[in-house]
């Protein structure tokens, strides 16, 4: 059989069009049922234990995992091993979200009089208002679809898509309902970039200790020559008897320098340096860091604790390498 290229587009455009009317429809029955299932949620004490088979199933282990990084702890269990032992898992102060077009599936109507037993409440999303899952629900939320994407009306595809897109606007809400800010999910996410930017402070990428440039305000030039070349910074701090920053040398200073024909053998660091430069405490948020050298238009800043006392060095190459920016 050939390849009928207009026809493999023909129906993408149709998957599309027929999975976009299912959500629109789905949008008009959102409402009261909805708010329930939210209050449900927020007063379980435990965890949301997603379920569903096939294809449901499959949508419920993504259900579960946004729930879970969105500040909601959720699982998923599969309804045909829960009947095996994996019901044990369950605890009485545990809400069950179930997922099932038909409402129908064997091993889904084969717990809920358990779970009636030990009275945990369930959430259904189905297609069925009449079906044996609704019934045992205490709060029903309508995935019903027109008809399947699927020119056979067979393969669940409208249909899944309702019921991912519903169970992402349940963690949407309760999302908003905990307060949930940028900070939380960044906890749940330390491996993503935004929980690197969020999560990661100045103190975690600085260079410290004796990988900081730093002279004596009465330091020759030569010497702070040395102390720059040694470091790798492309500047030195510039620090009183105390350790309090006074000043910075950088590269472009020695360049402007050079520039206006001073003989700076015979210089001090006091005379040669910027005074009150940018600086950033330790306990900043690392991106906070990055905003500033951009803001100042400088390549690198100095880092300094509670007290005002120069503790590290921090340079645009430190941030790339945390992935900070």
């Amino acid at each position: 059989m050939a390849f009928d290229r207009a026809r493999a587009v023909e129906l993408a455009r149709d998957t599309l069009d027929i999975e976009a009317a299912a959500l629109a429809g789905l949008r008009q029955r959102v409402g009261e049922p909805f708010a329930c299932a939210v209050q449900l949620v927020l007063q379980c004490e435990g965890r949301v234990v997603v379920m569903g088979m096939g294809k449901s199933g499959h949508v419920g282990r993504k259900m579960a995992a946004t729930l879970a990084s969105t500040g909601t702890p959720a699982m998923f269990v599969h309804p045909a091993e829960a009947s095996h032992g994996d019901l044990g898992m369950i605890t009485a102060h545990d809400l069950v979200l179930a997922i099932s077009n038909s409402g129908e599936s064997d091993e889904l109507t084969a717990i809920l009089p358990v779970l009636k037993r030990l009275s945990i409440p369930l959430i259904a999303l189905t297609g069925r208002a009449e079906s044996t899952l609704a019934r045992h629900a205490e709060v029903v939320l309508d995935t019903s679809v027109a008809k399947e994407a699927c020119p056979l009306n067979l393969a669940p595809t409208a249909s899944t898509t309702a019921q991912m897109a519903l169970g992402d606007a349940l963690a949407v809400a309760l999302l908003d309902a905990r307060g949930f800010r940028e900070e939380d999910f960044a906890r749940s996410h330390p491996g993503g970039a935004l929980g690197r930017k969020l999560l990661t402070h100045v103190r975690d990428v600085m260079r410290s200790g004796a990988a900081v440039p730093k002279v004596l305000a009465s330091t020759v030039f030569t010497e702070m020559m040395r102390e720059m070349s040694a470091k790798g910074l492309g500047s030195t701090a510039v620090v009183d008897d105390q350790g309090r920053v006074i000043g910075i040398f950088t590269d472009g200073d020695l360049r402007r320098q050079i520039e206006g024909g001073r003989d700076l053998r015979k210089l001090k660091a006091s005379e040669v340096m910027t005074p009150n430069p940018r600086q950033v405490r330790e306990d900043a948020l690392a991106v906070e860091a990055a905003d500033l050298m951009e803001e100042a238009r400088i390549t690198s800043v100095l880092v300094t604790d509670a007290d005002g006392l120069l503790v590290g060095a921090l340079n645009f190459n430190d941030l790339m390498r945390a992935k900070v920016i």
